[in-house]
């Protein structure tokens, strides 16, 4: 059979690297940057763009989509063109998923510090942003199923699996998730409210984790590791079990991220058996990729590329561990809510996605620029510092998890609160604090090196910008051997294998989601909960677009130290008018849900101009700008408006008394504070946060409506 010559496009792949590298130092700056100011509050600068509840975002959304989604991008265009014997289906189209994805992270940089958020974590982009991400999605996966159709290999290599499975699942957790009602070009409503948001929210959460920085991770390593090592990958069989059983059991687990709370009880036990079950195919997949190094083990030790895989393969064989662990509810009742949770997240964030991409480009940009890597030396520096980097980064913050937890909930001979001032937790772990930022300047020192070594190693390489190669054309026809393994079939169909995959991911969603959204009975409604009023919703935005969730949780869970601490415990009938829903997952500062009528309104004024006035040594920052900027009031009838599509049940016509109704709640909350020797005008975003900080949490006084 003549072999037919073509080329790969080396050039596509370049591009992603250096995004890669790029948006790695801009994320990872900014998180050291956030760190840095738990510890040290003035870093904040006293400017709406630069506080820890706007760089936040910033920072996970940069690390999350920047770094590894072009980290993905990188390694699945270098890969997916060698598996498949073929070139990518369409340059054009590879452009505009460059440029486009480029663009929607820009667009992230520019919205998120300026406020426009969702408030949802890891969706906290705007609805323009959403249907552009929509579209590039759409863009890449026509360009990766183009390349596989016209591929010259009969099977489809189990990396490529991972990324058709990729592909699907996270275009259903987007576009689900995404679901909200706009109010302005940069405004909108998510269309759930409540006890359903949060499911959602955390079902795509949970699962962005797993299908954007877990399954396309898999695929890259078991392409990556077999070529590094010059070995086949251990075991096909254990490849197959891993593959179906992580798709179809990750779906599932969303719900241990909200044990506890108001969510129906069904669906958090359906979240910890399946978490529980995950750890199976989880580990299967690490043993994989370990046993592939089987015999290699020597050149493990003088290979900085292996270096770096077999520990980030270790990372996620440590945070599948953990989380199926952190599921189980005695776990979760210490862990949640603490940096047990922050180091958690850093484990698989900085060795399994960090060190997995590190290892790809210290292998990738030598073979394209057809070269030695500059400095060997180096990028074994980068390999300590940066495991050192992960060890002092971790390890206060597991240690800060337990002292916050024990300290919570721990009370005195006489029943009282050992420590009922949350702030005391807070001055306990600062040096925790102070240290897991040396881990993070450590890991960014190991990145700065290594930019520098790769460029050292471009400028004197020579880059094949389309690297020729030649293979047989795919037979039209193809005849089963005998004793075939029976999974060949799929492999050979990638059409039906997306399908497979579309289906089998979907299963637990629909169950653990359509009977909260239409059995009433998992969302008692209290007859004594009323929407917010005007002021009160402008100031739960502002609330949303300063951030405070990434600090504040906002559901009091049925322990007797929380309820001795925040008060009643929190119902599901109370969230069924927010959108979005605000429960948090992380409390640097305290639960603020029974907050409403606990302080008189100056002193949540003077709080926010100065939060160590009314809590010295707090690390909270300051709001001046808050006391200055007049509150925007022209969309408060657009606001009334989609809320009443979202079923809210404001009257007939209410969204033109809006204003007049804000404006007379503004003005008796001016009063108050004029009372208490505080001078404002009633104008003032301050205000409207006054007055939703001041209703969080006081509808409860009925009973719940059977």
């Amino acid at each position: 059979m003549e072999l037919e010559k073509f080329s790969y496009d080396n050039k596509i792949v370049k591009q992603f690297a250096y995004a890669t590298i790029i948006w790695g130092l801009i994320g990872m700056t900014v998180g050291l940057w956030v760190a840095l100011q738990l510890v040290f509050p003035a870093l904040n600068f006293n400017t709406g763009m630069t506080t820890f509840g706007r760089l936040r975002p910033l920072h996970t959304n940069a690390v999350i989509f920047a770094f590894v989604g072009n980290g993905i991008f990188m390694g699945v265009y270098y890969s997916l063109q060698r598996l498949c014997k073929a070139r990518m289906f369409n340059d054009t189209l590879s452009k505009i998923h460059f440029w486009g994805w480029q663009l929607i992270i820009v667009s992230a940089v520019l919205t998120i510090p300026l406020g426009f958020t969702t408030g949802k974590e890891y969706a906290e982009l705007e609805w323009p942003i959403d249907i552009a991400i929509t579209l590039i999605w759409v863009v890449f996966g026509w360009n990766m199923f183009g390349t596989i159709i016209k591929r010259r290999e009969r099977h489809l290599y189990v990396a490529i699996w991972f990324y058709i499975a990729t592909f699907v699942t996270v275009a259903v957790l987007h576009i689900v998730n995404s679901v909200e009602i706009p109010v302005t070009f940069l405004k909108s409503y998510s269309w759930y409210a409540g006890v359903q948001d949060a499911l959602v929210q955390w079902w795509y959460g949970h699962n962005a984790v797993a299908f954007f920085l877990t399954t396309p991770y898999l695929g890259l390593m078991y392409y990556f590791i077999p070529k590094a090592a010059n070995r086949p990958v251990y075991s096909y069989r254990l490849s197959i079990i891993h593959f179906w059983a992580l798709i179809f059991l990750y779906i599932w687990a969303g719900p241990h991220h909200l044990l506890y709370t108001a969510l129906p009880d069904w669906a958090q036990s359906l979240g910890v058996v399946f978490s529980i079950m995950l750890l199976a195919p989880s580990w299967g997949g690490m043993i994989n990729g370990l046993l592939t190094l089987r015999g290699a083990w020597d050149k493990v030790r003088e290979d900085v590329v292996l270096k770096f895989l077999v520990v980030a393969i270790t990372a996620y064989g440590m945070a599948t561990f953990e989380g199926p662990m952190l599921s189980l509810k005695n776990v979760n009742a210490i862990g949640h809510f603490t940096d047990w949770i922050i180091a958690h997240v850093h484990v698989g964030a900085l060795g399994w996605n960090g060190f997995l991409t590190f290892g790809i480009l210290y292998w990738l940009i030598p073979k394209m620029f057809r070269t030695e890597i500059w400095s060997k030396k180096l990028a074994n520096w980068h390999f300590w510092l940066g495991t050192l980097g992960i060890l002092f980064y971790a390890i206060p913050m597991y240690w800060a998890g337990f002292m916050q937890s024990l300290m919570w909930k721990e009370f005195t001979e006489e029943g009282m609160l050992k420590y009922p001032n949350f702030l005391e937790t807070v001055t306990q772990i600062a040096p925790m604090y102070a240290a897991r930022s040396l881990g993070g300047a450590l890991y960014l020192i190991g990145v700065i090196m290594m930019t520098f070594n790769i460029y050292k190693t471009v400028k004197a390489g020579n880059f094949l910008a389309n690297e020729d190669a030649e293979a047989a054309p795919l037979a039209k026809e193809h005849v089963a051997h005998k004793g075939e393994h029976w999974h060949r079939w799929i492999e050979r169909k990638p059409v039906q294998l997306m399908v497979f995959s579309l289906v089998v991911i979907l299963i637990g969603g629909v169950i653990e989601m359509v009977p909260t959204f239409l059995i009433q009975s998992n969302v008692p409604t209290i007859a004594s909960v009323k929407p917010y009023t005007p002021l009160e919703l402008q100031g739960r935005d502002i609330y949303i677009r300063e951030g405070c969730y990434t600090c504040h949780s906002q559901m009091v869970r049925p322990f007797r130290s929380e309820t001795a601490r925040y008060g009643e415990y929190s119902k599901a009938g109370e969230f069924v008018y927010d959108h979005p829903f605000q429960w948090g997952s992380k409390r640097t500062g305290p639960d603020l849900h029974r907050v409403g009528g606990k302080y008189p309104d100056s002193w949540h004024y003077n709080h926010m101009l100065d939060p160590t006035s009314m809590s010295p040594g707090s690390i909270m920052p300051s709001y001046p700008w808050l006391l200055d900027d007049d509150l925007d009031t022209t969309n408060t009838a657009a606001k009334i408006r989609a809320m009443q599509t979202l079923g809210v049940p404001y009257p007939a016509g209410f969204d033109k008394e809006a204003n007049k109704n804000l404006t007379e709640q503004s003005e008796r909350i001016t009063a108050s504070l004029k009372k208490d020797g505080v001078e404002t005008v009633s104008n003032k975003e301050i205000i409207a946060l006054i007055a939703y900080l001041q209703r969080i949490g006081t509808d409860i006084k009925s009973q719940i409506k059977k």
